[in-house]
């Protein structure tokens, strides 16, 4: 036996499921109920106005010849009465009446010759005063006016009653000149039989219009839905950078004005694209070129102001003091320009996708102390890292991130910097907090942009506006990330996430590097 449990879980399931196909085919669900709803007001109506016709045709025709029947028999028997008849009398008149054509029940009433109420009844009391509406009789006896328009002081009326829930034609009329008033009963059951057959058939044509209707709708549906569910996953392909999409398109209709539409619209868009693309591959390798191009120059450049800062810093003052600032400027731009194209190359290796890591595990508190040590930051950063915490990852690529990160902080925000190591479940977070201003709100989402600098009055700051967004690729290339913010203790905060194990990216560099070989570090 199924616990109630289960029975609980599989109906929500279940329930879930419908829920998720309603909305899934919500067009279609939409199109079949609007197709519905008018196929089902077109057949209510016409089932309607074809069953209230038919139904007044039927009883007025029955209505008709049961009361001329009735009139006629009154004449024919009723009118020869005595003006004051005997029970008998009656008895016998009514009896004649009640075999008409028509079949229906009469009731004579009237007076006899003592003054006391006869009554002559063909059914033997089963149609008595009391089946006869008080207000028809009040009409019944009621003497009219005679008048041009009016020949005769009494008129033949009728009404429809239920008993019983069974419908029933009253009638009534008195002798003209005499003292006998006549009242016939005709059962309308057979007739309501008819209308409830009509009813049941006009009800079993709405159903079968409706059902109809719904298949004509899944059809339409089908029709319209599949050109656009093919749109939807072109549009979904495109999405993903397959532009080589195209639509079959056949027809004349809108939907294929649509699709026609999509194909000129992909075909621009791949055009596009690839003109892009081919300026951005262009660009690429000319900064590629560009950088390699520069080094071999900027070493002999390099090397000569190596030997200009030696004599700048000899004793024996070989420089003139007059051209002592110039030499100083050349060597601290040559610096820079060689920084910059150090990472221009950097750069272009992450363009082209050949940045590769060399992995070894480390001690993150090594590590950051041998960054700082080597750049002589150690009374300018504060560590709060514990030793021991071993992770594995590329020391020089991680060396770069950190240079970035703590030269940042120190040259914007101020120091002390505080550098902090912590491990939150498969992650290694290290974080950069320093005490300076803070950065920007309007700055925030553009610090790791390349070129990007917060100062525009200040275009040639000491930086090359590529440092943190090539430590924000070196973070990617170990499937980790940087983010920055706003400490509320005030001064800003980079944070580094990077994986504590093996991820899949790591192991595919290192699948790749044991397969090609592996790439040393890079500029």
């Amino acid at each position: 036996m199924t616990p109630p449990q289960d029975g609980l879980r599989g109906w929500a399931a279940a329930r879930k499921a419908i829920l998720a196909g309603l909305r899934f085919t919500s067009l279609r669900l939409r199109l079949v109920v609007v197709f519905g709803l008018v196929a089902l007001t077109a057949a209510v109506s016409a089932s309607g106005i074809a069953y209230w016709l038919n139904r007044e045709a039927v009883l007025t025709r029955t209505q008709d010849a049961v009361l001329r029947d009735f009139q006629q028999e009154m004449r024919n028997h009723a009118s020869l009465l005595p003006m004051r008849p005997a029970q008998d009398e009656l008895q016998r008149a009514a009896g004649q009446m009640a075999n008409s054509s028509q079949r229906f029940s009469v009731l004579l009433v009237a007076q006899d010759n003592s003054g006391r109420t006869v009554v002559g009844n063909s059914e033997l009391d089963t149609f008595t005063l009391e089946d006869v509406p008080a207000s028809l009789q009040k009409a019944v006896n009621k003497q009219q006016s005679l008048s041009s328009n009016n020949k005769s002081a009494y008129h033949l009326y009728w009404q429809r009653v239920t008993d019983h829930d069974k419908p029933y034609l009253v009638g009534g009329a008195k002798v003209i000149g005499g003292t006998t008033t006549g009242y016939m009963l005709k059962s309308l059951e057979p007739e309501a039989k008819d209308l409830n057959s009509l009813a049941w058939s006009l009800g079993i044509a709405t159903g079968l219009a409706l059902i109809g209707s719904a298949l004509l709708a899944q059809a339409a549906a089908t029709t319209v839905l599949k050109p656009v569910h093919r749109l939807g996953i072109a549009a979904r392909r495109l999405g993903e950078g397959k532009l080589d999409t195209r639509l079959r398109v056949s027809g004349t209709d809108e939907l294929a004005d649509l699709s026609r539409t999509f194909n000129h619209t992909a075909e621009a868009l791949e055009k596009r694209v690839e003109d892009m693309s081919a300026r951005d591959e262009a660009s690429r390798r000319f900064v590629a070129d560009m950088s390699h191009e520069l080094r071999t120059p900027l070493t002999a450049i390099t090397a000569v102001t190596e030997i200009l800062e030696e004599e700048l810093d000899a004793e024996t003052g070989s420089v003139d003091p007059m051209i002592e600032p110039a030499v100083r400027l050349v060597v601290s731009e040559t610096r820079r320009l060689n920084d910059l194209v150090e990472n221009l190359m950097e750069v272009t290796r992450f363009d082209a996708g050949t940045a590769r890591l060399v992995l070894d595990d480390v001690d993150i508190a090594d590590q950051i102390t041998a960054c700082i040590d080597a750049r002589a930051w150690l009374d300018a950063v504060d560590l709060d890292a514990e030793r021991g915490i071993m992770a594995r990852l590329d020391p020089r690529r991680l060396d770069v991130i950190l240079a970035n990160l703590i030269g940042n902080a120190l040259k914007h925000g101020g120091s002390p910097v505080r550098v902090s190591v912590r491990e939150e479940a498969d992650d290694l977070l290290i974080e950069v907090q320093d005490h300076g201003p803070g950065i920007p709100e309007d700055v925030l989402p553009h610090v790791f942009d390349r070129f990007y600098k917060a100062s525009a009055s200040r275009p040639r700051s000491e930086g090359s506006g590529l440092g943190l967004s090539i430590a924000l690729e070196n973070a990617h290339i170990h499937g980790g990330e940087i983010t920055a913010a706003n400490s509320p203790e005030g001064g800003a905060v980079f944070t580094l996430r990077l994986p504590q194990g093996d991820s899949e990216l790591l192991a595919d560099d290192e699948r790749e590097r044991n397969g090609n070989g592996t790439e040393g570090g890079a500029g």
